[in-house]
């Protein structure tokens, strides 16, 4: 079961991975516009859940706090994260915000039942060790005059973790749930696109397509993945794990020419890879006891 829930986790992350490919190829549709039509998208299919099987209705039931941690986590952090793309370089707005994995493999020493060992933070760190290869790989130069965009971009590391983490203690609440933050974070991106942006439609069919399977994946289905897989999996792996986002992404983007093969990107893959099975560790013990005890 855990195993299981893990890996529907990581199917997040590898949905995520293809965020910067997908973002690209939408044009030039300005990001709360896009979030707005993406989350809209990305309710459809808990939508048709819920209408083919009223009863779960039942399951939207749920207490206050778990809706504001909800809508916070996912408005939240893409309002924070666009905050810091307008008000510092995307480079040095991309690393700190990316602290995330790094937090919830810490945080998670608070959750009940669950213990941080060394294996965990190593794992986390060479991670971020790598990410840092990636997003930093045309040099990084923190000036302070982009104060208010690195601010935003802390505050959206910890909204992103502090959601995983706190979801974790809800892990009573039905992943239907989701459905309700997506709609809602549809809902407030549409009002701060309408106060802050001018409207820009996609020009052509591809970024059309582009803009659907942004609803549909990375900005739809990786979020009721992802909200099942830290309920359920391994947190701690999860977390260390999520670093194997930009690294994907990053080979993605070669694969499709927006990016050149490098040293970094193969010393950045050893980092990821390298870390994620450190941290994952105590998973491969207890999977292999329990082979051999079936086997016997």
């Amino acid at each position: 079961m855990k195993l299981r829930a893990t890996a529907i986790g990581f199917a997040a992350i590898l949905m995520w991975s293809f965020l910067a490919l997908l973002t690209a190829s939408s044009g030039k549709m300005p990001p709360f516009q896009l979030s707005a039509i993406c989350f809209a998208i990305g309710s459809i299919p808990g939508l048709v859940v819920l209408i083919l099987n009223p009863a779960r209705l039942a399951l939207l039931k749920q207490p206050v706090r778990v809706w504001i941690t909800g809508i916070a986590g996912l408005f939240g952090y893409h309002f924070l994260y666009f905050t810091a793309l307008r008000n510092a370089p995307a480079v040095e707005a991309g690393l700190i915000s990316y602290l995330w994995p790094l937090l919830i493999v810490v945080g998670s020493a608070l959750l009940p039942g669950e213990r941080l060992r060394w294996y965990h933070v190593a794992g986390a760190l060479a991670g971020l060790s790598g990410t840092f290869l990636i997003v930093g790989r045309n040099g990084i130069d923190f000036d302070g005059a982009y104060a208010v965009g690195y601010g935003a971009a802390f505050l959206c590391a910890f909204t992103w973790s502090g959601y995983s983490l706190l979801t974790r203690r809800f892990e009573a609440v039905s992943t239907d749930v989701v459905t309700g933050f997506c709609l809602a974070t549809s809902i407030l991106s549409f009002f701060c696109h309408l106060g802050l942006e001018t409207t820009v439609w996609p020009g052509s069919s591809f970024e059309w397509v582009a803009v659907i399977g942004l609803g549909l994946f990375p900005v739809g289905a990786a979020f009721y993945a992802w909200d099942y897989g830290v309920k359920n999996g391994d947190i701690q792996i999860l977390g260390a794990a999520s670093y194997a986002a930009p690294l994907l992404s990053t080979l993605i983007l070669m694969l499709f020419g927006f990016a050149e093969p490098s040293w970094r990107i193969a010393l950045a893959c050893l980092l990821v890879t390298g870390g994620a099975v450190l941290a994952a560790q105590e998973m491969f013990r207890r999977k292999i006891p329990a082979q051999s005890a079936a086997a016997e």
